[in-house]
């Protein structure tokens, strides 16, 4: 009888207009991926059947997602990020339950985990306390709340030009250099070094060109010269000699310690004395040209308050913090499916592993067959809307089909009846 296959035909076609509603639904939601519905043919055949048998209808055989690529929109927020390409971010819920979603809209809890709008934290590798991630077992990533302690100054690197034109100014009598006469010195320069306590000590040198080739380097701290000599006048903290050329320097040899005391700063707070500090001066040279600085740093620095985080493309967490240090904090982990279509809708922009799904396959992003990470963007929903309000149609139409099977059945048992 007709009735059963217009009937399988109804609640197919139904089917097919929840899945497209459902898809229309979700047209805005990130990380969303499109469904279909495929649909199987019913046969009731007896054994040794023939090929003449007539179908029963139909039935919802699956209703199978699409992960492709979602369309990727640039949300200028630090803490959103997209997947270009394979994966899935793994969350872990607070019952230690993980799932899997392609939403990165991430913030931080009050306790500095990373979470979703469903409170689960994202799962990735730690950082130590010098930045260095440490692989391993991924766990819930959690973002310093402290601030970053200060560093004290140990090297000082130094590139320079000398201008080998200039004339001779060691004094003929008197102190060897006076700072605040400018005609006992050819150049000078400052820069801001760190104590242990993160203090800032400005630090300046003089450039005192000695003879052809020789230039002495004296410095100050806060104005004080960290070097003296037996009458407690300023001594050169070391001497640059320079070849014919005014190539690379002959001396000094490598690099020259110095020992900056303790001064006072500019509120009148005494500094912590900073010893053995390497000065790299290898890179001046002495050309006939005007003196310039093209290099002077230095790797310390004040203590520093968390200021914001960011991702980058292979998904290492970087920490900025106020005296405008970075530091890693971490590293998310990512993870792929042999078969994704496997994976069980849970709700909340999430998948469940499942025994179709097989295990997921773990790793960084950009390794392997994984995608890459753009921070500051979110992945829309890879559902057509153009093409699903064209596929509602033809369910519509198939939804009016076969109930017009039903009717057309209905009219002919009528017509049966009324035989007698």
């Amino acid at each position: 009888m007709g009735f059963q296959q217009g009937l399988s035909g109804l609640a197919a076609s139904s089917a097919s207009l929840d899945v497209i509603g459902n898809n229309i639904a979700n047209a805005n939601t990130y990380g969303a991926k499109a469904s279909r519905a495929e649909f199987a043919d019913l046969y009731a055949n007896a054994i040794g059947g023939t090929s003449n048998a007539i179908g029963i209808g139909t039935k919802v055989a699956a209703v199978a997602q699409q992960f492709t690529q979602g369309t990727i929109s640039t949300t200028g927020n630090p803490l959103d990020v997209a997947i270009n390409g394979g994966g899935f971010f793994e969350m872990s819920s607070t019952s230690g339950a993980i799932s899997y979603t392609r939403n990165g809209e991430f913030k931080t809890d009050n306790n500095g985990y990373i979470v979703n709008d469903q409170g689960q934290q994202l799962m990735g590798y730690p950082a130590n306390a010098s930045g260095t991630i440490i692989p391993g077992t991924a766990t819930a990533l959690q973002m310093p709340t402290a601030g970053l302690t200060p560093a004290v100054t140990t090297s000082i690197s130094m590139e320079m030009n000398l201008d080998a034109t200039s004339a001779v100014t060691v004094p003929a009598s008197g102190p060897p250099i006076a700072f605040a006469d400018p005609t006992t010195y050819n150049n000078a320069t400052s820069q801001t070094v760190y104590d242990a306590k993160g203090q800032q000590v400005a630090l300046t040198y003089y450039f005192q060109k000695a003879s052809t080739d020789t230039w002495n380097v004296y410095v100050a701290a806060n104005g004080t010269p960290i070097a003296t000599d037996a009458s407690g006048n300023p001594a050169p903290s070391t001497t640059i000699t320079f070849p014919t050329n005014g190539g690379t320097p002959t001396a000094p040899v490598g690099t020259v310690a110095l020992d900056i005391p303790s001064v006072t700063n500019g509120v009148g707070a005494t500094t912590v004395p900073i010893t053995g500090v390497a000065l790299d001066v290898s890179g001046a040279t002495q050309y006939g040209s005007t003196f310039g600085v093209t290099a002077l740093s230095q790797d310390g620095y004040a203590a520093g308050s968390l200021t914001g985080v960011t991702f980058g493309s292979t998904g290492i967490i970087t920490a900025t913090y106020s005296n405008g240090q970075t530091k890693p904090a971490g590293q998310l982990e990512i993870a792929t499916f042999q078969n994704p279509q496997g994976l069980e809708p849970t709700g909340g922009n999430a998948w469940a592993q499942t025994a179709a799904s097989g295990g997921p396959i773990v790793g960084v992003p950009g390794s392997g067959n994984l995608g890459v990470l753009q921070a500051g963007a979110l992945e829309d929903s890879n559902v057509d809307l153009t093409g699903e309000l064209v596929n509602m149609i033809t369910a519509q139409r198939d939804y009016q089909a076969n109930a017009q099977t039903i009717k057309t059945e209905d009219q002919i048992m009528q017509t049966i009846v009324n035989l007698r």
